[in-house]
């Protein structure tokens, strides 16, 4: 009778210690949502960024391939692919300044607009993760590289080349 009142006693005890957990299960599932929902939300915003760079470089490369070989000097087809490239960054919220543009002819590089001759335009640029602040940036930039090649041949019908 003593061992079956102790029990019933330590059972009530162990109930009424149960009771004051009530409620804490939300407020630990709201603090580990948080906490995994913070990171998750800011590789969202750095794989939208990388996505956004990397079609806009590809994108620049191939306009700027394009119009090169359709202008009917060098200076022009030159001063049309730098246009090119600074709108279509410009369009995906990239600075044209931070990008370093190559342009290269196969098979003559002397004589770019040649019938039938190749002109690649390499684009290649560092993304800014979101939200790093620039003091991080000491020598190596908080960045992502991006890079981007096209390659466009020059009209076989091409006037005066």
């Amino acid at each position: 009778m003593r061992l079956a009142r102790r029990w019933t006693e330590a059972l009530r005890h162990r109930l009424a210690h149960a009771r004051t957990d009530g409620g804490s299960a939300s407020l630990e599932f709201i603090t580990v949502g948080v906490l995994l929902l913070v990171p998750l939300v800011y590789l969202v915003l750095t794989v939208s960024a990388l996505q956004a760079a990397a079609l806009g470089v590809e994108g620049a490369a191939r306009q700027a391939s394009r119009v090169f070989v359709q202008e009917p000097t060098l200076e022009e087809a030159r001063a049309a692919a730098e246009r090119a490239v600074a709108v279509t960054l410009a369009d995906y919220g990239l600075q044209a300044s931070a990008a370093q543009v190559a342009i290269s002819c196969r098979p003559d590089p002397a004589d770019c607009l040649a019938r039938r001759g190749f002109v690649t335009v390499e684009i290649a640029t560092v993304v800014p993760l979101p939200l790093a602040p620039p003091v991080l940036t000491l020598d190596v930039p908080a960045g992502v590289p991006v890079r981007a090649v096209a390659t466009e041949q020059v009209s076989r019908f091409r006037v005066g080349g």
